[in-house]
């Protein structure tokens, strides 16, 4: 057993805890097995993933959009004042737990602590439902100092809890007739014209690898932007910040395990290589740019 840490770990809701649950203290949250650890922010660890979070504005570089949550991750602060005064680390257990939950899609609970902002409890602690990491990569922060971020996406469903010690989960029973339901959402637009005009570009060939995967009625790839939509990168959802990869490549490609120079060439795993370019679609270099140094490394 961790000192200061409930001994049942749990991913998803914990039984008998509802979201909008409030907490007096860390320690009754830790008691009741919301968030296990009584002076981290983050419960858990890289091999498993994150259990939960908590958002209490003690790293200046957070952002709190309600729905959607732009979360800094642990180490490097300055005891007395608050502020970074060292880089941040993938070392640290709790970032590394981020970014293994943003590999797998397991549900992380966050628990808002009282801060200066409108979506957080007057007083004490509350918590507030499980997210998603959506994404994550490392940038200089407000100090200077680097530091890990991670993109944290409320979830309206509510998977079952389980717990850190089963082999698998249960199979999920599904529906025989799934049907339709009406929901309303915010999210980014992206153009399906744009995407399909650089795929057709390139026939549906992979940039990165050359690959080029054949199906029934055509080919399939993915349009992948270099500098990523929505908040906080604000990338534009045009032909110079998309590229057409296959499906593989893109993943290595939005975590960070490969990357392109000014010169166009491909840090690959498997070796440098040049960047596979079509004189129709130039693709901008500020967006290489903006993703190398927003890098996951």
């Amino acid at each position: 057993m961790i000192q200061g840490m409930a001994t049942q770990k749990v991913f998803g809701h914990v039984p008998g805890v509802a979201v909008g649950t409030e907490f007096r203290s860390r320690v009754e949250a830790a008691e009741a097995g919301v968030h296990r650890a009584r002076q981290a922010g983050i419960t858990g660890n890289g091999a498993d993933g994150a259990e939960s979070v908590v958002v209490s504005g003690g790293y200046e570089d957070d952002r709190d959009y309600g729905d959607e949550i732009i979360y800094t991750g642990h180490g490097g602060k300055d005891a007395n004042t608050g502020r970074q005064n060292k880089d941040q680390s993938l070392d640290s257990p709790g970032n590394a737990a981020l970014v293994t939950s943003a590999l797998t899609g397991t549900p992380v609970r966050v628990v808002r602590g009282s801060h200066h902002s409108p979506y957080a409890p007057p007083s004490g602690y509350r918590y507030d439902g499980l997210f998603r990491v959506e994404s994550w990569w490392m940038e200089e922060g407000l100090s200077g100092f680097r530091v890990c971020r991670y993109r944290l996406i409320e979830l309206t469903d509510n998977p079952p809890a389980r717990t850190g010690f089963e082999i698998l989960p249960p199979a999920p029973a599904g529906t025989d007739t799934p049907g339709r339901r009406s929901s309303t959402v915010q999210r980014v637009v992206r153009s399906g014209t744009v995407s399909e005009y650089v795929k057709k570009l390139h026939n549906h060939t992979c940039q990165i690898c050359g690959l080029r995967l054949a199906v029934p009625g055509g080919a399939y790839a993915e349009a992948a932007h270099i500098r990523p939509v929505g908040r906080p990168h604000d990338g534009p959802d045009v032909p110079d910040n998309v590229l057409c990869l296959c499906p593989n490549c893109h993943v290595l490609f939005d975590f960070g395990a490969v990357s392109v120079s000014d010169d166009l060439v491909v840090t690959h795993p498997d070796g440098d290589k040049p960047l596979i370019s079509h004189p129709k679609h130039p693709t901008n270099l500020e967006h290489f740019r903006y993703h190398r140094e927003h890098d996951r490394s």
